[in-house]
């Protein structure tokens, strides 16, 4: 199936999932699911036109974007350090490997009276939450793609008489980077769920703290205007931290099938990148074992 016709599929799937509401709510569907209260899908897309005309919709919007961004590209870089260090550092993870174990399991949502008791302002403390949310996926994530880097690769570096700073800019961080993007895709959802819960108890502004609103005052509508944009935010979100990972991972290979199709083409070699990892991977070893090192 080419680009054009899976961009077909996937548009028809959304109309007829927007078709299906229509139908039910319009006709007051009640077979054991009530859908006689909720609004049809006119009554939605008149209400958002309603609401991107005026300037709430917008500073909301604004106002929970700069929360999200905030809070995630300050877990992106902690995280990163942290499980770092864990992953590298007996010392480090002697001290800072317990607390994370017993602060992880805690929900990021349930931090909101520590955030209310601790920072002065309520915009600091969604950040803090979003913050939260996003920093343990992220640390979690770091620090197993960093112990599962195969000593080799470190070994062949300082072979060649690289110190720690090598290793670590040349190995270690390029070497755990798909395992950190798993980890960045992971918080960005998680950091939106809870940014949203956070508005909707302590926030002044924002889409989250806007939908309970609506809510309050019985505005159907409103609240699925909400929903609606929260989805799209946490898309567009998600899509631009998956393109930035293919760009800094160009050097990966793919194991698409375009990539599977160009490499088993008839008068093709097999993919260039694989071939170029495994000589990597072969001239590293042979190395090790010449100076006298254990291959793993």
């Amino acid at each position: 199936m080419n680009r054009t016709a899976r961009h077909a599929v996937r548009a028809l799937s959304l109309a007829a999932a927007l078709g299906l509401w229509q139908l039910l709510t319009a006709q007051d569907v009640n077979l054991w699911l009530r859908f006689e209260q909720f609004p049809t899908v006119t009554e939605v897309a008149r209400a958002f036109g309603e609401r991107v005309g005026g300037a709430t919709y917008w500073q909301d919007l604004t106002d929970s974007v700069t929360r999200i961004v905030t809070g995630f590209l300050l877990a992106a870089v902690a995280g990163v350090a942290v499980g770092t260090a864990v992953a590298r550092s007996r010392v480090a993870e002697d001290v800072i490997g317990p607390l994370l174990e017993v602060l992880r399991p805690i929900p990021a949502i349930a931090l909101v009276p520590v955030a209310i008791l601790l920072f002065p302002s309520n915009e600091q403390g969604i950040v803090f939450i979003t913050f939260t949310a996003a920093f343990f996926p992220v640390t979690v994530s770091t620090r197993h793609a960093v112990r599962a880097l195969a000593p080799v690769w470190e070994e062949a570096v300082r072979t060649m008489g690289g110190g720690r700073g090598r290793v670590l800019w040349s190995v270690v961080l390029p070497g755990a980077l798909p395992g950190v993007l798993g980890g960045l895709s992971v918080g960005i959802g998680v950091s939106w769920i809870c940014v949203i819960s956070a508005e909707m108890i302590s926030g002044e502004y924002g889409v989250g703290y806007r939908t309970w609103q609506d809510y309050t005052v019985v505005d159907y509508p409103g609240v699925f205007v909400g929903m609606v944009t929260i989805g799209v935010l946490g898309w567009l979100t998600s899509t631009a931290v998956e393109v930035a990972g293919r760009r800094v991972t160009r050097w990966l290979p793919r194991g698409t099938g375009r990539t599977t199709a160009r490499a088993t083409r008839p008068g093709r070699e097999p993919a260039d990148r694989p071939a170029t990892a495994a000589t990597a991977t072969a001239t590293a070893t042979n190395t090790a074992t010449a100076t006298g090192e254990r291959h793993p």
